[in-house]
């Protein structure tokens, strides 16, 4: 099977890389440093699994990317490898198309469980996640959670959000994200209205809060 790793941090792109081309039925044809660069080696090389890392500063996050891989390109299988043990992060990419979410810290093993696991149609949910899972469907009631950014933000304003947190300015963000700069400022205004923020350095605060953005 043909794969792609994306993760910020080279050496973890190059350990992962070393343990995935060692099995036979496994190659890493690309890696890439966030998720803007996932899209395009996907888009180049067509691979069955992506390994899309969530937090990449200061590029566009794997949480963003997600999303956007699995509407243009739907039979890539995404497995998200990160160190957020957060059921909000696991339930947002699950309904987002990503097939499975390991932690970076579990064994080589179950790596290569996972990746065979989503590659071969099924979903794969590091163990100490599936808990988390299961109670959050339980405890649905069907009711927005206000204190979840991912469940209260359109996907656009997810994208916003870590931008204007960063310090990007309007005209920025519109070039990035190929929008007008009233589209913009109309999303900003609506992340402030829907967040009750009243401020910059308050938007600032709930981005590091919620783990949208990492310092």
């Amino acid at each position: 099977m043909k794969i792609v790793i994306a993760d910020d941090h080279a050496v973890v792109r190059s350990g992962f890389s070393m343990i995935l081309n060692y099995q036979e039925d496994m190659e890493v044809v690309a890696t890439a440093a966030d998720g803007h660069e996932a899209f395009q080696k996907v888009s180049e090389h067509q691979p069955d699994v992506i390994l899309m890392d969530l937090s990449m500063p200061p590029g566009e996050s794997g949480l963003i990317s997600t999303g956007k891989i699995h509407e243009t390109f739907p039979e890539t299988k995404i497995l998200i490898l990160t160190m957020h043990d957060d059921e909000e992060y696991l339930f947002h990419v699950l309904k987002n198309g990503a097939k499975g979410y390991i932690l970076k810290n579990a064994p080589d093993e179950e790596l290569i469980q996972a990746v065979r696991t989503i590659n071969n149609g099924e979903t794969y949910i590091a163990p100490k996640m599936a808990t988390s899972l299961v109670n959050k469907f339980v405890k649905s009631d069907g009711e927005v959670n206000t204190s979840d950014p991912l469940q209260i933000l359109s996907q656009r304003e997810l994208e916003i959000l870590p931008l204007v947190a960063k310090g990007y300015g309007n005209k920025d963000i519109a070039e990035k994200l190929y929008v007008s700069v009233k589209t913009v400022e109309a999303h900003k205004s609506k992340i402030m209205e829907k967040l009750e923020l009243n401020s910059k350095p308050e938007l600032v605060e709930y981005a590091l809060k919620k783990k949208l953005i990492d310092f």
